[in-house]
């Protein structure tokens, strides 16, 4: 899986819709790609992954932290930490660690290493950074704000349905209240300086 994918194909879109040919195949691969990275600035991280190992430099500052009694660095998301190397050293002889503990029992990526004492100076790891697997709420929610915009396009003026039949019913311009409800928990607040 590549870095920042499409979390949908138009393929899926399209059996998600009932759609049965190909003539909006196009619109659909962009609403699937706007829809994922729509879901990304909303959840303020992306789902995908490196295919191989890349080196990443993070200036801090790190942030004590009194109940683990560490010095925390926020990195960005990686949930395979096989080969994961801090300052040109193997996780394990390095004297960091990754965080949360128990992160993929729990299905989330590592946000954090902690250091028994501050680290001075930039810090350079190296890992096979992102997500093993797109959860299945991102991809839920791509195919609903996708199906969203589908029906935008029959509505200019941004209102659907019928108002002589109760139907009718405002098109947002934000993310479909749906799909923010089904990123709950996925959100990363990154904090800053």
């Amino acid at each position: 899986m590549p870095w920042k994918p499409d979390y949908i194909t138009a393929t899926q879109a399209a059996a998600y819709l009932r759609v049965g040919d190909t003539l909006d195949d196009v619109e659909l691969a962009t609403w699937c790609t706007a829809a994922s990275r729509a879901i990304d600035k909303r959840c303020n991280r992306q789902f995908g992954k490196l295919s191989t190992a890349a080196a990443r430099t993070y200036r801090g500052p790190a942030a004590y932290d009194q109940v683990s009694g560490l010095w925390l660095l926020e990195i960005d998301d990686v949930q395979d930490s096989t080969g994961l190397t801090v300052g040109g050293v193997a996780l394990a002889s390095s004297g960091a660690v990754l965080l949360p503990d128990n992160a993929p029992a729990d299905g989330v990526p590592y946000e954090r290493l902690g250091f028994t004492t501050a680290p001075t100076g930039p810090v350079v790891v190296v890992a096979v950074w992102g997500w093993s697997a797109v959860p299945a709420q991102v991809v839920g929610a791509a195919k609903l704000q996708v199906s969203r915009w589908s029906a935008r396009r029959e509505s200019p003026y941004g209102i659907a349905g019928s108002p002589d039949a109760g139907s009718e019913l405002r098109l947002l311009a934000r993310l479909d209240p749906d799909v923010s409800t089904s990123l709950a928990g996925l959100s990363r607040r990154r904090k800053v300086g």
